[in-house]
């Protein structure tokens, strides 16, 4: 049997190990770069696809959210090397850049004019996210989508859009296409569902208050509602689980050993799907951490293009 002491310390080392491999990729540059906003964060890097991955004719989309708790540390440019691997799987990509949280400055304020409005991270860090900002973003950013990708993928087809994402990005794909159910004085509602042929969620944020009670990065979805004193009133309109059913076609896909966003989070979503009458796959990989799911040398990450292949053609 083994040394029950020694599991934590085991789990610890290989989850480290997967993210210094997923991390350990040269950046790639996308081939070409656009704007959304005013801001030098609201841009899109869009990758043209690199291989035959379909039956032909126009490629469908892949946008792509990045992770990293909504924090500011962490940017597109962690996510390029899986980018780059969905175009040489034949997809055209879009790998959206949004607003994050602010360095705390001293005495606890935002060190960044604008900042999240948020509690702030215990000593001093990153705090997650910007209010409202961070979904102000990623809502124009789906917006502004359709036209910059006739603009700069030439060949693909804005139609057949597949929403993926990682982790903190994962929270924010289930939340895009969630935007028709938000309450009616949110501004990022959209009347009708969005156009997209699915949704494809890794290891994602996907319930709020899951994630709240399992402390999952280090309290993120705490700093991201702002705060205890924010968190039940802004909640209704930023939380995937309370957002159903969606009516588009949404599949998870998860590490059993995941430490970092544990299984409970994905499977509190895929249950309360259940409740609103919706199935939503949950595809749950064995012996498979956080990181597996976006580096291009795991085979998770394969999985995960198969995933999406099976919505996008």
């Amino acid at each position: 049997m083994p040394d029950a002491a020694a599991e934590p310390d085991t789990a610890a080392g290989r989850a480290a190990a997967e993210e210094t491999s997923a991390l350990s990729h040269p950046a790639v540059d996308p081939d070409a770069t656009a704007g959304y906003g005013d801001h030098p964060d609201q841009v899109i890097d869009f990758y043209a696809p690199r291989g035959a991955g379909g039956p032909g004719g126009p490629v469908p989309v892949v946008v792509v959210l990045h992770g990293g708790s909504w924090r500011a540390p962490y940017d597109r440019r962690h996510v390029s090397p899986f980018a780059d691997f969905l175009a040489h799987r034949g997809f055209a990509v879009a790998s959206v850049e949004y607003r994050r949280g602010a360095q705390e400055g001293p005495g606890g304020g935002s060190g960044e004019a604008g900042g999240s409005g948020g509690a702030g991270s215990a000593g001093g860090g990153p705090v997650a996210g910007r209010w409202p900002d961070t979904f102000a973003d990623v809502a124009a950013a789906l917006d502004a989508l359709p036209a910059l990708v006739r603009r700069h993928l030439p060949g693909a087809d804005p139609r057949r859009t597949v929403l993926t994402g990682h982790s903190a990005g994962g929270h924010l794909a289930l939340w895009a296409a969630a935007r028709h159910l938000l309450p009616a004085d949110a501004a990022w509602r959209l009347d009708r569902p969005a156009p997209l042929r699915g949704v494809v969620a890794l290891a994602p944020i996907a319930d709020l208050e899951v994630a709240r009670e399992l402390r999952v990065c280090g309290g993120a979805a705490l700093e991201l509602l702002g705060g205890e004193e924010h968190f039940e009133e802004r909640r209704p309109y930023v939380d995937p689980a309370l957002l159903l059913p969606t009516g588009i076609a949404t599949t998870l896909v998860q590490g059993r050993a995941d430490v970092d966003v544990p299984q409970a989070v994905a499977e509190a979503y895929a249950d309360a799907a259940a409740k609103a009458g919706e199935v939503v796959g949950l595809t749950l990989l064995e012996d498979v951490g956080h990181f597996p799911l976006i580096d291009p040398a795991a085979d998770a990450c394969a999985v995960v293009a198969e995933e999406i292949a099976q919505l996008a053609w």
